[in-house]
C-alpha cells in the first residue's frame, strides 16, 4: 500500500482559507476541489474566502461566489391579495448583479435552463423582478428545486460574461462554488457538473476556482472532467464540529469519503455515542460496496454471516426511520450492540484501511477489529 497522504490541520477558518488561496496562486493550481459533509461549514468557508480577498485588495472584492447566500439574493412576492401574479424579486443592490441590465443574459440562461427544466421566464429590469410561465400559465410559483436551478443558470450565464471580459465583472479573479445542486436528481446532477466543468475548462486562463460539495456524484463528475488540468482534491473535515479543520489530499488515492465515513462510524461505535442516523450511514456504505462488487443488494456484503438475516432485517428497518442529524436521537442499548456487531462483521470481511483522520476517543469495550495497517 502507498504512503497515506498527509493530513493538514488548521486551527481556524482563516488559516484554512489562506492555504486554499496559496494552492491557487503560489501552488499554480487552476482548481481546488473539496469534498465535505453537510454541517462542515462549507458556506462559511466560502464567505471567509471572499472576505480574505477583500482584505488583500483594500476592501475590493475578487471572488464571485455561488452559495446559500447567492440564493438569498432572491425572494418571492406571492401576491397574497390577488393570488395570481407571483414574482421572483431580485436584490438589485448586490454586486452579483453588476451591469445585469446590459448583459443580455436571457438567451444564455435559457440555454442552460432548457437542459434541466421545462418552464420559461421573463426579466423586468425596471422593477427588478422575474416572472415564470409554463404551458400557458403566467406568473407561476416554481418549486424550490426549479427556483434553485434557475439561480444556478443565471450564475452560469454571468460566468460566461466574466469569460467574455465584460467590464462589469473585471474585478473577478476567483470563483467559489458551493453545493449548487442540492435539489437535483442524479441525471441532472451529472448534467450540471458536466456543463460547469466545460465552462471552467474554457476559462482556465481567466480565473482560479474552488468547488466544495457534499454530493458524491456531482463531485466525482467534476473531478473526472477537470483531471487533465492543474488541480488539488481534498477531503475537508471538521472533527466533532469543533474549530479545527482538516484537509486530506486525495490526488493519489481513491475517492476518500466512504473511508472517512467508516472512520466516523468506528469512532462512534467505540465511544458508545451512537445515534439513529448511524444506521443510515452504515447502510449507505454497504450499498455502495455491494454495487462496486457487482451485487444487486447490500445484503450481499453480509452473506454467510451467522446472523445474516438479522443484520439485513435490522438495516432495512432501522435505516428508514425518521431522524434529524442536527437533533439526533440516541440508539437504545440493544440497537447499539446490534450496530457494533454489523459493523464488526463488515470490517472483518472488507479490510478497509482506516487512517486517523479523526481525534480518537478513549477506547470503550468493543469487539471491533483494529484498523488494518
Amino acid at each position: 500500500m502507498s504512503d497515506i497522504p498527509k493530513i493538514h490541520r488548521f486551527r481556524d477558518m482563516r488559516k484554512l482559507v489562506t492555504y486554499l488561496r496559496d494552492d491557487l496562486t503560489s501552488g499554480n493550481q487552476n482548481f481546488v476541489l473539496l469534498y465535505a459533509y453537510n454541517g462542515t461549514g462549507k458556506t462559511r468557508i466560502s464567505m471567509a474566502f471572499k472576505d480574505a480577498g477583500k482584505r488583500n485588495n483594500k476592501g475590493n472584492s475578487d471572488t464571485l461566489y455561488f452559495n446559500a447566500f447567492t440564493e438569498d439574493l432572491f425572494s418571492w412576492d406571492n401576491d397574497l391579495d390577488g393570488d395570481s401574479e407571483r414574482k421572483f424579486k431580485i436584490n438589485s443592490g448586490s454586486k452579483f448583479f453588476s451591469g445585469l441590465r446590459d448583459l443580455a443574459l436571457e438567451k444564455s440562461i435559457q440555454g442552460y435552463l432548457g437542459r434541466y427544466a421545462d418552464f420559461d421566464f421573463d426579466i423586468d429590469y425596471e422593477a427588478w423582478i422575474i416572472s415564470f410561465r409554463k404551458e400557458g400559465a403566467e406568473h407561476i410559483k416554481v418549486s424550490r428545486g426549479e427556483e434553485n436551478i434557475f439561480i444556478w443558470c443565471l450564475f452560469m450565464a454571468i460566468c460566461e460574461r466574466v469569460l467574455d471580459g465584460h467590464e462589469s465583472y473585471a474585478w473577478v479573479k476567483y470563483l467559489y462554488i458551493d453545493d449548487p445542486i442540492s435539489s437535483l436528481d442524479d441525471n441532472n446532477a451529472i448534467a450540471v457538473a458536466s456543463d460547469l466543468a466545460k465552462l471552467l475548462r474554457q476559462g482556465k486562463d481567466r480565473w482560479k476556482v474552488v468547488i466544495s460539495s457534499h454530493h458524491a456524484l456531482f463531485y466525482n463528475v467534476v473531478c473526472n472532467e477537470l483531471k487533465k488540468l492543474p488541480h488539488k482534491k481534498y477531503f475537508l473535515h471538521r472533527p466533532n464540529r469543533g474549530e479545527v479543520y482538516t484537509l486530506r489530499a486525495t490526488d493519489d488515492t481513491p475517492f476518500f469519503h466512504h473511508v472517512a465515513m467508516l472512520c466516523e462510524l468506528q469512532k462512534a461505535a467505540e465511544s458508545g455515542s451512537l445515534f439513529t442516523y448511524h444506521f443510515n450511514m452504515l447502510r449507505s456504505i454497504l450499498e455502495k460496496t455491494a454495487t462496486f462488487f457487482g451485487h444487486d443488494d447490500f445484503s450481499a456484503c453480509l452473506e454467510g454471516e451467522k446472523d445474516e438475516a438479522l443484520y439485513s432485517r435490522a438495516l432495512n428497518l432501522l435505516s428508514h426511520g425518521k431522524y434529524a442529524i442536527y437533533e439526533p436521537k440516541e440508539m437504545v442499548d440493544d440497537n447499539k450492540a446490534l450496530f457494533r456487531d454489523i459493523l464488526t462483521a463488515f470490517l472483518e470481511r472488507y479490510r478497509f484501511a482506516l487512517p486517523e483522520i479523526l481525534d480518537k476517543p478513549a477506547r470503550a469495550t468493543s469487539t471491533l477489529p483494529a484498523p488494518t495497517p
